[in-house]
């Protein structure tokens, strides 16, 4: 795969808007190895109260993530962009092994190199626990669902 990720910086609207729907895309994969190729090779996370550096962390903490929040299914919205940089919040739904449902709700900072690979990340990420049935989110956002206009609830 290429060392080139478009859209490049410096984001307007519709670039912004075409990297958080890919980066919506890729993790809903849920492919560790697909979704690392997004990020430069010295990419540094920080995701909660962890600190990661490179492709290969993000590889085997997305596997452990995965392994853990089960059937999860992700939602990314715009929050705002400048350059090289996007904002964005988002929500995601997954369960444990036990059966527990969970939401999470969270932010993310994000900073690209010129190559359009997102070269930091820092995500902020609170969870509430759900019944089954107040899910809202059963799979990968249709196409219908796409663009401005369909922005994720608060709640």
């Amino acid at each position: 795969m290429s060392d080139a990720r478009p859209p490049f910086p410096p984001f307007d609207e519709t670039t912004a808007l075409l990297k958080v729907q890919a980066a919506e895309d890729a993790w809903n994969t849920k492919d560790p190895q697909r979704v690392a190729l997004a990020y430069t090779e010295d990419s540094v996370w920080r995701n909660r109260d962890v600190f990661l550096t490179g492709r290969a962390e993000i590889v085997d903490f997305l596997t452990a993530k995965w392994e853990r929040e089960l059937d999860y299914v992700l939602r990314k919205s715009l929050w705002a962009f400048h350059g090289n940089r996007i904002a964005v919040r988002f929500q995601y739904e997954w369960h444990d092994a036990a059966g527990r449902w969970f939401r999470s709700y969270g932010n993310e900072n994000w900073e690209f190199a010129d190559n359009g690979l997102m070269r930091r990340r820092e995500a902020s990420i609170n969870d509430v626990a759900i019944a089954e049935p107040e899910r809202r989110l059963s799979g990968p956002r249709p196409e219908s669902e796409r663009g401005p206009g369909h922005e994720i609830p608060l709640r």
